[in-house]
């Protein structure tokens, strides 16, 4: 009789040792994740997300819910959705670069981007061709490995440069028409932590990563 157990056996008393609990629980995610109903389309998608390096967003609509709150001192702020914060943290961790390009400048944007660690951040680029051949220029990523996720007609010009262009729920049609996958969830509301579930799973790094989680 084979045995799929990875751990070694159980000391004295018959006790699960951490290495079992830690086993059972992975099994346990991966059965309620194995479950999960994806959307049409899904397998199709991560067809698309499997050679690619670097996911860059539009911020406002795309990380937010594309509100805009004015402050007394003349400054602006901005809500950012902690699983998304999380799912951005991970895809890194399975060695997906992040970038940001807006059109907007906010000191917001520039501090999320520092808890996230991240490098690429363009702000104030309405021509974010320009951002995106800065990009390609130091990252010496091809377009075709790099993803872009954005919800209105500025983001047009990269989404039909990319090897996998998405949109938040909330995006304009012309944007929902062209792009290769729409997230049942909008911007600012899990849309970018629905992505980056999707191309974690494309490059083969979900159960590495909530293995390391469960221990």
């Amino acid at each position: 009789m084979s045995n799929n157990n990875p751990c070694s056996p159980a000391g004295n008393g018959g006790y699960p040792s951490d290495c079992d609990i830690t086993a059972a629980l992975l099994a346990k995610a991966n059965e309620r994740l194995s479950a999960v109903k994806r959307p049409e389309g899904w397998q199709q998608a991560l067809q698309r997300g499997r050679n690619i390096s670097l996911l860059l967003l539009d911020v406002d609509g795309v990380l937010t819910d594309g509100s805009i709150t004015y402050t007394q001192g003349g400054g602006e702020s901005k809500s950012f959705n902690t699983q998304d914060g999380f799912g951005l943290r991970i895809l890194q961790e399975a060695g997906i670069e992040v970038g940001l390009i807006t059109a907007r400048v906010s000191e917001a944007v520039d501090r999320r981007a520092r808890d996230l660690n991240l490098t690429h951040v363009y702000q104030g680029n309405s021509n974010k061709i320009e951002a995106f051949n800065e990009i390609l220029a130091s990252t010496k990523i091809s377009p075709d490995r790099i993803a872009y996720m954005g919800d209105d007609w500025l983001d047009m010009v990269l989404i039909d440069r990319v090897g996998f262009s998405l949109a938040p729920a909330n995006a304009v049609a012309e944007v929902k028409r062209r792009v290769h996958w729409v997230t049942e969830k909008r911007g600012g509301y899990g849309a970018v932590r629905e992505a980056c579930d999707l191309l974690i799973e494309a490059v083969g790094k979900r159960e590495f990563l909530i293995g390391k989680y469960f221990r």
